[in-house]
């Protein structure tokens, strides 16, 4: 009985998220971040510098998951939420440790071999992607680009996203939101998560994404800023917020340009 409320309500092969599974994972990833923080103290190491090697492996997993979607993966356990997670978190993690060990006997970089994997990786995603419906990517992309460049002029003049890595995380989110936006609003498809379908309902589009995203992204930055002081936990919280808003992003964008979401 156990096992079957876990595969209904956690461990599902259907979209969508209650209120419950968005508690529940929200709960495992800040158990996980405590843990990854402990990780990177004893490598010594700043979560920060993997923003840019961790991008493979975001879109692996994203990737992975729009080819389920598209009916090109099977609909197994692994591929889909949370198993889709915990294979890639799981490979990121392996690989980080590796490329640690590496870089201790040898002298080369683990950015680059984290990097390298992660590339890797992604290539069957690549070989296997169908047919890309240009409109649906372009409006993605027309979209990011069009809300995002206000923040790129402002970046100067605002001391909160003059920080390079800052800035990222709000860009990541507005992809995020942008992918959202095309795909309710232009092709008739819906929200998966609680409270932005709530919001979309109440609101009938769903450009609401954007001023949510950007005003909880923009607050949750200032108060890691402002009151987290020990560099490590304020980088991997950063790194934390950036993959939540890259990774479904990303998934989302690829589904909607191969044709579903």
């Amino acid at each position: 009985m156990i096992g079957q409320f876990i595969r209904d309500k956690f461990i599902y092969l259907h979209p969508g998220y209650t209120v419950l599974n968005t508690v529940a994972f929200g709960i495992i990833l800040g158990l996980a971040v405590i843990l990854i923080i402990k990780m990177f103290r004893y490598l010594k190491k700043d979560p920060k510098d993997l923003v840019i090697p961790l991008i493979p492996f975001i879109f692996f997993g994203s990737s992975t998951r729009a080819l389920v979607d598209n009916g090109i993966y099977p609909l197994t356990y692994a591929l889909v939420t949370p198993g889709i997670y915990f294979l890639t978190g799981f490979a990121a993690i392996a690989t980080l440790l590796s490329a640690v060990f590496i870089e201790k006997k040898t002298g080369f970089d683990y950015k680059y071999t984290i990097f390298a994997v992660g590339a890797v990786m992604c290539v069957p995603s690549i070989f296997y992607a169908g047919p890309i419906n240009w409109t649906a990517f372009f409006q993605v992309l027309g979209m990011w680009a069009l809300i995002s460049s206000f923040f790129v002029v402002l970046r100067n003049k605002w001391s909160l996203i003059h920080d390079r890595f800052n800035l990222s995380v709000l860009m990541a989110h507005i992809f995020d939101a942008s992918s959202t936006f095309v795909a309710v609003d232009f092709y008739g498809y819906g929200e998966q998560h609680v409270v932005p379908t709530a919001l979309t309902s109440l609101t009938g589009t769903a450009f609401v994404m954007y001023p949510l995203k950007i005003i909880v992204i923009l607050s949750a930055l200032y108060v890691v800023d402002l009151y987290v002081e020990d560099r490590t936990v304020k980088n991997m919280l950063k790194l934390a917020i950036f993959i939540l808003g890259l990774a479904p992003g990303l998934r989302n964008f690829l589904s909607l340009s191969m044709g579903t979401f």
